[in-house]
């Protein structure tokens, strides 16, 4: 095929954000449809995309190679079923499902058809997170002994009318943001041998779950390195987004990635210096070896989010592996699930 035909379950944020502008500046890739049920939000930036009126009129469309699953997260099991079963390939937004059920029965569905099915795991491409993958190849804090990844929020009010708020759709921390960080844990260090979690609802009124800290004990990489994952609405003062420590150093990292606030402020991916941090934001690298102490900024690597579009490409049209394949994500969504289960029964549980 010239180009992938693409089309959009959503343009709410999730595809004006984080899959429109990746879409419309690979020239591998064709932005055809977007769903937009009343309205026509899409039609001043994407002209040329068509309007479909209803998911089944976009995997109806005989043109599409490939449908984006980008709704709300009780549907994505449905919908990516759907589309798999009208031919076509398929990304999901994280998280990926709801239960491990649903993951491998989708898993099963593409292997039988023959289709590609990803996860948009895309904060494997954050500029941190490839700092912290570049510091620990290089070996630069010696033997890790403990790492921590925390997703700092601050809002300590129940937003109306959105179903990430009402659960009622899904929603809730856990799976939102922690999707992210435990899919970067297992990414550095495989998946553990247990869970131990404690996920809650802080927020007066509140009807999902706003906070979280997950230990994920002995993973396979690296069984000695003492993993927790942490994330609140009520972070006032931001803790830092990674801490690791090393028997020969250390590696502290403040501040988010810089490409989801360029998208927000309608930036696209072709910008010169696109995710290129601010210096002012690079972590502070300390170690101490041989008697050499070493205190300053690591500088950070640019972050690249259409790194995962052009893997898509290269794996549908060349056949390169996948970088985020369904079968690997569904151990995500059973971490998400055991760590469910450690919080209401308040003990370890093994994977």
């Amino acid at each position: 095929m010239d180009k992938i035909r693409t089309g959009l379950a959503a343009y709410g944020m999730s595809g004006r954000v984080f899959h429109a502008p990746f879409i419309s500046t690979n020239p591998h890739f064709e932005l055809t449809a977007i769903t937009e049920r009343s309205k026509e939000l899409s039609r001043e930036r994407y002209p040329d995309a068509r309007i479909a009126r209803s998911f089944d009129e976009l995997i109806g469309l005989d043109e599409l190679n490939l449908v984006v699953v980008n709704t709300p997260d009780c549907t994505h099991y449905e919908y990516a079923r759907r589309a798999l079963q009208a031919g076509k390939h398929v990304i999901v937004e994280k998280p990926f499902t709801t239960t491990v059920a649903e993951a491998e029965e989708l898993v099963a569905l593409a292997a039988e058809k023959g289709l590609t099915l990803s996860v948009y795991q895309n904060r494997r491409w954050d500029c941190d997170f490839l700092t912290v993958k570049d510091i620990l190849a290089k070996g630069l804090l010696g033997h890790l002994v403990e790492f921590e990844s925390t997703f700092p929020r601050y809002r300590n009010f129940i937003k109306p009318n959105t179903w990430k708020e009402t659960g009622t759709n899904g929603g809730g921390l856990t799976y939102n943001l922690g999707a992210h960080v435990i899919d970067q844990a297992v990414q550095l260090f495989g998946m553990p041998e247990a869970v131990f979690a404690d996920i809650s609802t802080l927020r007066e009124g509140g009807k999902v779950d706003d906070y979280f800290i997950i230990h994920l004990l002995k993973p396979s990489k690296a069984p000695e390195v003492k993993i927790t994952l942490k994330s609140s609405y009520l972070m006032c003062e931001p803790e830092p987004r990674f801490v690791l420590h090393g028997r020969e150093g250390s590696y502290v990292k403040y501040g988010l990635d810089p490409q989801e606030a360029a998208l927000v402020d309608g930036l696209l991916p072709d910008t010169p210096h696109w995710g290129e941090e601010d210096k002012a934001l690079w972590g502070l690298l300390h170690t101490e070896k041989d008697g050499k102490v070493v205190r300053e900024s690591y500088p950070s690597l640019p972050g690249d989010y259409a790194a995962f579009y052009e893997n898509i490409y290269r794996h549908i049209c060349q056949g390169e592996p996948l970088q985020s394949d369904a079968r690997e994500v569904i151990g995500v969504i059973r971490l998400i699930e055991a760590a469910w289960e450690s919080s209401r029964t308040q003990s370890v549980v093994r994977i």
